[in-house]
């Protein structure tokens, strides 16, 4: 099942409290990731920047709106229980507790209106889809993802229509960002030069040049078969080398991917969404035009010495 969202969390994590007792939140998001049956992989999932665990977030807003409407309490950094309130509400065994329910409340009204007027102040600058499912990271997070695939979309396209000698300038740039081939003018030299039997360029593995890298690049719309794999590995064997990348604008076909994997050279398979995913990361064919720093209270400035 899918992480759950954040307002699917309020009444499981408020039913965590109903014993009257403080409550950990780090013991609540483990007692929930096991309520809400959570693989492995789901519950070390990040969120799209990286700063945090997805479902340790969720959790942590839905405890937030559940103070904020008055339901549970912190009596200290990092510790929760119920309120009286919170016990009338678990009384009348609600079927769920979501932003909609919590509105009953003056404290939670307010709360919502004091981050209302935040957002109508910032309009000019962001506009972001709100979703009554997804907590304020959530929707950063979606609209970052989405902005990302729709420019990934968009460099691949303008890949496409560049001529060779200007692809294997891109890839040049490409892996000297990622850090292989010392300098961008060594590099330069390694690629786009040989023509040998399937290789396009050969570069170094690391600025000391300690072992090196085949490359073969093609600006294809076609995909790519298992007899180009094949013909690049024969060249690599003829060479005696270990490792080589195949860098296509397209896409490999399961044979070349199957026939990759189950040789003993380590070639690399980079297809066109792989590349346009490789130079967003490395700030390659795109410029950043605004930051936003997103920020988090500080409870170790406020906590007692």
């Amino acid at each position: 099942m899918p992480i759950p969202d954040f307002q699917s969390i309020m009444l499981p994590l408020l039913q965590i409290a109903a014993d009257g007792e403080d409550h950990r939140l780090r013991d609540a998001v483990e007692a929930l990731a096991n309520q809400f049956q959570l693989t492995s992989a789901e519950r070390q999932q990040m969120q799209p920047n990286g700063s945090q665990l997805l479902f340790s977030n969720r959790v942590a807003w839905a405890s937030t709106y559940l103070r904020q409407a008055g339901v549970l309490e912190a009596p200290r950094r990092g510790v929760f229980h119920i309120t009286q309130r919170g016990r009338e509400i678990l009384a009348k065994s609600p079927d769920r507790i979501d932003s909609h329910f919590l509105m009953r409340f003056p404290e939670f009204v307010e709360f919502k209106q004091r981050g209302q007027v935040g957002e109508q102040n910032n309009q000019a600058e962001i506009s972001v889809v709100r979703t009554e499912q997804g907590t304020p990271e959530d929707m950063l997070g979606s609209a970052y993802v989405r902005l990302r695939a729709e420019l990934e979309s968009q460099l691949l396209e303008e890949v496409k229509k560049c001529p060779p000698s200007f692809f294997e300038s891109l890839v040049v740039d490409l892996l000297v960002r990622m850090g292989y081939g010392g300098s961008r003018e060594d590099a330069g030299r390694a690629i786009g030069g040989t023509g040998d039997g399937g290789i396009d360029g050969i570069i170094n593995e690391d600025r000391l040049g300690l072992d090196v890298i085949f490359i073969q690049a093609k600006r294809w719309d076609a995909n790519v078969g298992r007899p180009e794999i094949q013909r690049f590995a024969g060249a690599l064997q003829g060479r005696r080398a270990r490792k080589g990348i195949f860098i296509t604008t397209s896409s490999f076909t399961s044979d070349a991917k199957e026939y990759a994997g189950m040789i003993d050279t380590h070639i690399i398979l980079i297809d066109g969404q792989r590349l346009a995913n490789l130079m967003f990361e490395h700030s390659v064919g795109v410029s950043t035009i605004g930051r936003y720093e997103l920020k988090r209270l500080d409870l170790d400035y406020f906590a007692e010495e």
